[in-house]
């Protein structure tokens, strides 16, 4: 092969890749750079390679390294961004099409790719601005229409439907598509429509586990009992598909039936020997369901060695008392995933009952848990709270939540076009600045202050009503962000005085744990007030009975993270 220019090795690695030998025509591309490593072409065939085999992070090093070769081909950069976003790494797409604005905003595939990673960061107008350029200059781009019409569901436009129909009409049965109006149409209160529709989503297409949730949701909303039959068609259906009984798993256990997700992980590991990960799905929610014999049994011979697979086994070995095994595993996670909000949870219990000082290291430092007055203009909070009660009165509770009565409101709340909101979210970021300030100094040892000083983005944002009749929350984590919070905008009469009722409790371990420690601190609700707290805590609610609570919540992240 000595001798071979680029085209020919790219020739080469073609053919391997039309005769269905993927791997050997990512092979030959790489033995092609070795040959040739100033060859801008065969960086990029080797990226679209890596992109087809579901490999991004890869993927863009190699158009990165294509674009800095020859960085008169702008397409190079936008590829490493749509590698970049699909490997959650938005920032970083980001900065890459600010790069190359000038020459690429006069293309259609450059705005699509542009508003995609606006979208992932949660930059909604920004998002909605790019999908409109990608489609003034194509009107029928597919991608385009379908993200414009995600946009105007997220942003709350009243056009959602309607611009689902015209992707619908651009790309016809689409089931990208089909799912998304389903879900437009539930916002928009029609559930038997929005049934109807996933319905026919399930029927086509029974390996799109979006569309089995989404159906398990519906069913749920409406008082269905038996909301996840559908999930067990979809196996027969699809036998050869894992995917279906890891969702139904997730079904289950999202609605506290841990101990039917165990059965239904137990049948997909006999079915799927060689899928390890079933044997991790059956030992945690065997455990979760109070079997433990039955987890500790699975967790002795499972061979998988995983961060996730050290923390749910450091989970099972907190209820059993081993706390030094615990502890060990815990140390494990962390080394390779120095920022897992749940491994770092588990530690803080850890501490507590070995009497480890550093449990107040973690959690009990001055200006970690903070209730603060949440500074906004005189009637914006009686405006929220309008505008809140609309969204509930077509909201649901929420499958894998932590809500047990009441509504929660989809998608992220901060991201609607309502100007309302668009205040609340602005006063939110300065009361979050407040809370920051105040914070002990950076200290690279600690999950949230090593993000002191870094961009702290509000990501997901949420609202809840409750009305009573013992709703709560259980215990539980954010294991996405670095703080969590709880906006209190009505605050129910029962909420005050020494009965604690509808109160939160900070850093009480969830009820599957089965310890007896108590929360490290109580909150009181108080309206117009704001708590925030590290999301290594647990946190739940207890319950109350009448009248009405109704808060935002919203999760805050690291850019360094």
């Amino acid at each position: 092969m000595i001798g071979l220019s680029p085209q020919d090795w790219y020739d080469r690695a073609s053919a391997a890749a039309q005769a269905g030998d993927a791997m050997g025509a990512l092979a030959t591309l790489r033995s092609g750079l070795a040959a040739h490593p100033d060859a801008p072409g065969l960086w990029h065939a080797a990226g679209s390679t890596l992109m087809m085999q579901g490999r991004p992070a890869e993927a863009a090093d190699h158009f990165r390294k294509a674009f800095t070769l020859d960085p008169r081909q702008f397409d190079h950069a936008v590829d490493q961004a749509i590698a970049l976003s699909a490997a959650g790494r938005n920032a970083e797409a980001l900065d890459v099409l600010v790069r190359v604005e000038k020459k690429g905003a006069k293309h259609a595939h450059y705005c699509s790719t542009r508003a995609n990673a606006e979208r992932g960061m949660g930059h909604g107008a920004a998002a909605a601005k790019w999908y409109d350029r990608a489609l003034t200059i194509e009107p029928n781009r597919p991608k385009a229409l379908l993200g414009r019409a995600n946009v105007a569901l997220e942003r709350g436009e009243r056009s959602a439907l309607q611009r689902f129909d015209k992707a619908l009409d651009v790309d016809p049965g689409n089931p990208m598509i089909l799912l998304a109006k389903a879900q437009a149409l539930e916002v928009a209160g029609d559930a038997e429509g929005a049934l109807a529709l996933v319905g026919e989503v399930t029927a086509g297409f029974p390996h799109y586990t979006d569309a089995l949730q989404l159906k398990a949701q519906l069913l749920l909303a409406m008082g269905e009992s038996d909301f996840t039959s559908h999930f067990a068609a979809a196996a027969e259906q699809v036998p050869a598909d894992p995917a279906i009984r890891v969702s139904w798993c997730r079904a289950l256990a999202g609605m506290d039936r841990e101990a039917d997700a165990a059965e239904v992980a137990a049948q997909a590991r006999a079915t799927f020997p060689e899928e390890p990960g079933f044997a991790l799905l059956e030992a945690v929610y065997a455990g979760a369901a109070g079997d433990n014999g039955r987890a500790d049994a699975i967790f002795a011979q499972l061979a998988l060695d995983t961060p996730a697979r050290h923390v749910h086994e450091a989970r099972h070995r907190v209820r059993q008392g081993d706390y030094d095994a615990a502890e060990g595993l815990l140390d494990t996670a962390l080394a390779a995933q120095p920022d897992n909000i749940d491994a770092w949870s588990l530690r803080g219990i850890v501490w507590r009952l070995i009497g480890d000082p550093r449990s107040q290291w973690l959690h009990e430092q001055a200006g970690l848990v903070e209730l603060l007055p949440f500074a906004a203009r005189s009637g914006l909070l009686d405006k929220a709270a309008a505008t809140l009660r609309e969204m509930h009165a077509v909201s649901t509770m929420q499958i894998g939540q932590t809500l047990r009565g009441g509504t929660q409101t989809r998608g992220a709340l901060f991201q609607r076009a309502d100007p309302v909101l668009a205040e609340l979210h602005e006063a939110a970021r300065k009361a979050l600045n407040r809370y920051r300030s105040a914070l002990p100094p950076v200290d690279p040892a600690h999950p949230l202050l090593r993000h002191r000083d870094a961009p702290w983005p509000i990501t997901g944002s949420w609202s809840i009503r409750m009305t009573g009749d013992g709703g709560h929350h259980k215990s539980h984590i954010h294991p996405d962000g670095i703080v969590s919070s709880a906006l209190y905008l009505v605050v129910p009469e029962e909420a005050r005085g020494e009965g604690q009722r509808g109160w939160l409790e900070v850093g009480r371990p969830p009820p599957d744990l089965g310890l007896d420690l108590p929360p490290l601190r109580v909150i009181e609700p108080r309206a117009g007030h704001l708590a925030l707290f590290p999301s290594t805590l647990f946190h739940g609610t207890t319950p109350f009975d009448t009248a009405e609570r109704l808060t935002v919540a919203f999760d805050v992240a690291s850019e360094a993270r």
